[in-house]
């Protein structure tokens, strides 16, 4: 398997037409938004610097949601993040969703749209899981055509998330870290850096997570993700339902040394705490990056005072 692949129309080519000229503004530490915490949030005043929306439980609605969702927006950033774009799918791209997305988009202005690189289903059957991608040139081709039809249609640059994985493809051509430095270069999508998803893989298929990171361009990371897994000692299930751990903090103290002050979140998608105790292990990633980026510290003492 190549660990260094890099097509020669794509190594040292210009930015696409579709890619803005500046990246996402730093937002500093948030938290994925979910309906437990709408009355905690609204009712008072969390030291929460914005929120991760899941695109799809906003889309085609109304009621309570969206009601939550304009109030919350009227007093935080938020990004749009979705679990069924299907970016890697040999389907056709479904044109009604990516309709919807965009007028989402255009409601609620986020900072960025976010989806995750796999697959989520074939023949219009959405299997509601995150599917892994085999790393070979075909398939690189492929997916980036298809970033480009979305950023084309979206009007912006697409952010891509890597994602958990529990079997390798016998095809692949080149590493993970590869592919995705490669599409990020070829179509000018930003990275949502899963670091959580990094430690997984690199247990579950026996690599070095810090080899991950030095890998990926410094200047597409717009954002890192961070959670909970289920460790089974012969393999990790990225689940997303406990605190986030150790090792897993570790890497996330290695990946803001490499890229800086990047915009995180902290995900829970079960098992889901009061608001007070989120916020509590969000100050964890505050106080880490703060610890390694001492301007972080500064940079909040001057918003406090104005």
């Amino acid at each position: 398997m190549s660990s260094a692949y890099v097509s020669s129309e794509s190594a040292g080519s210009k930015p696409q037409a579709h890619e803005i000229d500046n990246r996402p503004r730093y937002l500093g530490f948030g938290l994925g938004l979910r309906p437990q915490h709408y009355a905690d949030i609204l009712s008072g005043d969390p030291p929460i610097d914005w929120f991760e929306i899941i695109s799809e439980n906003y889309m085609h609605t109304g009621g309570q949601p969206l009601a939550a969702l304009d109030q919350i927006r009227a007093r935080y950033p938020i990004v749009m993040h979705g679990v069924s774009m299907s970016i890697a799918s040999t389907a056709p791209l479904d044109l009604t969703y990516l309709q919807g997305l965009k007028e989402l988009a255009k409601r609620y202005q986020p900072e960025f749209i976010s989806d995750h690189l796999c697959w989520t289903g074939v023949h219009g059957i959405n299997l509601h899981d995150l599917l892994p991608v085999p790393y070979t040139r075909e398939a690189l081709d492929h997916v980036a055509s298809r970033v480009a039809t979305v950023q084309e249609i979206l009007q912006r640059p697409l952010a891509i998330e890597n994602v958990s994985s529990y079997v390798e493809f016998g095809t692949s051509e080149m590493t993970e870290w590869d592919f995705i430095a490669e599409l990020t270069r070829r179509t000018g999508c930003w990275l949502v850096l899963d670091v959580n998803n990094v430690f997984v893989n690199a247990f579950n298929h026996d690599f070095d997570g810090k080899a991950f990171i030095d890998a990926i361009p410094r200047d597409r990371v717009v954002q890192f993700h961070l959670a909970g897994h289920e460790h089974n000692m012969t393999h990790i299930i990225d689940t997303h339902d406990a605190l986030v751990p150790p090792e897993v903090w570790d890497l996330y103290r290695y990946a803001v040394e490499r890229f800086g002050p990047i915009s995180t979140i902290i995900e829970r998608d079960d098992h889901i705490p009061p608001l007070s105790e989120m916020v509590s292990e969000l100050q964890i990633a505050r106080y880490i990056a703060e610890q390694m980026l001492p301007e972080l510290k500064s940079a909040q003492r001057q918003r406090l005072r104005a």
